[in-house]
């Protein structure tokens, strides 16, 4: 029997289904087409056992061989020359690319300090995603004893989508945990000063009623 991750069997059979009837046809609704993961490598450019290391962690977080990713220009200042490695990336795609967002999702992400969702800012308004993870040891697949050094990396959603509101529901149906609406969290908040502002007029509207009434029953 041929393997098929659970992302992508939920996206055949439950995300088209519920996305379908926003669309004039079942090949209009949006699609994962790839994920990029890009880590800088910063002050380790003359470390090697640093630069092997963070292509190992790559590899181990993805399934995949990380590639370096080389400098095209020198720049004096950061004591850099054409072709030093400056990253590492991996661009993951099919099988590997559903296996790998499950584990994000499942896995990584609750172990993310202080985690309350991941924020809506992150699109590029063409129908991709980028978010940030700050600490490499949040992978299950990597032990904290064995790193030398604490990275971060980013983590690019590309879609076939131009739209940043049809990659959001897509992401959201495959179970990417956003935030709340950070829009209805300010017209909340709009809401509340209002109803806040409107009590203390009533409030200071039956003040006056009462030192009205005080006025009149002490002349009569």
């Amino acid at each position: 029997m041929e393997y098929t991750p659970r992302l992508k069997k939920k996206y055949k059979n439950e995300v088209v289904n519920n996305l379908k009837a926003n669309y004039k046809s079942v090949m209009q609704v949006p699609k994962l087409i790839k994920i990029c993961l890009n880590q800088g490598i910063g002050s380790a450019l003359s470390d090697k056992k640093q630069i092997e290391a963070a292509q190992q962690e790559m590899t181990l977080i993805t399934g995949q061989h990380a590639m370096l990713t080389l400098s095209t220009k020198d720049i004096s200042n950061f004591k850099l020359r054409k072709g030093m490695p400056v990253g590492v990336k991996v661009t993951l795609r099919g099988d590997r690319m559903y296996e790998f967002l499950d584990r994000l999702i499942t896995s990584t992400l609750p172990r993310v300090r202080d985690f309350n969702g991941v924020s809506e800012k992150g699109f590029d308004g063409r129908g991709n995603y980028t978010m940030g993870i700050k600490e490499q040891i949040a992978f299950p697949e990597i032990s904290i004893d064995k790193i030398s050094k604490i990275t971060g990396m980013d983590i690019t959603f590309v879609t076939n989508t131009n739209s940043d509101e049809d990659a959001m529901i897509l992401l959201k149906e495959l179970g990417m945990p956003f935030k709340m609406n950070e829009r209805s969290n300010k017209k909340v908040s709009e809401n509340l000063n209002k109803n806040d502002e409107e009590l203390v007029a009533e409030s200071i509207e039956e003040n006056k009623n009462d030192e009205f009434e005080k006025n009149k029953n002490i002349e009569s």
